[in-house]
């Protein structure tokens, strides 16, 4: 018998290693922008603003927000940089919009200005935080081609205001759903309704399962989703089901999904619960946003 050259590779095989190779990429890509120098985990703290100028210790100047919108007063001596351009005294940034914001920058520092639920909030991010220095990597299931479905992706008539909890007690967010997605895990039918995700015609859908606050995070997973095909078929990718800001820290105002995307089976793919919420990365019972 003809002994097969170490060269000659089942085209099964080639295809999952591509495949894996594909996720590896993409869970790189999520890490480094997790513990990029300004990510998630260089955040230090999250403080809410009101008509009070207030001080805190990793931020320059005193901060309020009234009618006209968020501003600073900075002592002499102090400056940020808005724009690429230096600011020294009062500044003001203007009303924001919701999710929105702007980054000044301070030292190696930014300091982040945002609206998050309809409050102001100044969120500094420091690339020497402790949470992002002792970073060691996120756990995740193995990749694994079963975890790729084809759903339908059905439009509602008009997108519908949706409104869901956060990560933060009393917090909340109001997402337009343009529509839901349908679609079969071991032949059982599921559904989840879709947000608007990033870039034209994307979605992004939020959800929790059966491995949530057991494997995987308690409070919510995200899938961002390519645009439908014009017959409205969407591929559902659950290995690339990503933890959200608040898998790691306290300090994120993340969205939780609407009770609909409450999922009872076990979706074993994607992002495991963190290291930092457990010490183990295996998840716990109860682990909470």
């Amino acid at each position: 018998m003809t002994e097969l050259s170490e060269k000659t590779v089942h085209p099964a095989t080639t295809d999952l290693q591509v495949f894996t190779q594909d996720w590896l990429d993409w869970y790189r890509g999520q890490e480094e922008r997790l513990a990029a120098p300004h990510g998630f985990l260089a955040i230090t703290n999250l403080h809410w603003l009101d008509d009070r100028p207030q001080r805190f210790p990793d931020a320059p100047g005193a901060w309020w927000t009234d009618d006209a919108g968020v501003a600073v007063a900075l002592d002499e001596g102090e400056e940020l940089v808005v724009d690429g351009a230096p600011v020294r005294g009062e500044h003001r940034f203007g009303v924001l919009p919701e999710r929105g914001g702007v980054n000044a920058v301070w030292g190696d520092a930014v300091i982040e200005v945002a609206k998050r639920g309809g409050h102001d909030i100044v969120r500094p991010r420091h690339p020497d935080a402790p949470l992002r220095t002792a970073f060691a990597g996120t756990p995740a299931y193995a990749p694994d081609p079963r975890w790729v479905v084809t759903g339908r992706y059905t439009a509602f008539d008009e997108p519908r205001p949706t409104t869901v909890g956060a990560a933060v007690e009393g917090l909340e967010h109001v997402y337009d759903a343009p529509g839901q997605v349908e679609f079969e895990l071991d032949g059982r039918p599921l559904a989840l309704t879709a947000f608007p995700g990033h870039g034209p015609d994307r979605l992004l859908v939020l959800f929790t399962d059966a491995t949530s606050g057991v494997t995987t995070y308690a409070a919510n997973r995200s899938l961002s989703l390519d645009p439908p095909a014009a017959d409205g078929t969407v591929v559902l990718d659950f290995n690339r089901a990503a933890n959200l800001p608040c898998a790691y820290t306290d300090l994120a105002t993340c969205p939780l999904p609407p009770a609909e995307n409450r999922l009872s089976v076990a979706i074993e793919a994607g992002l495991k619960t963190p290291r930092e919420r457990n010490g183990d990365g295996e998840g716990r019972e109860g682990d909470g946003a």
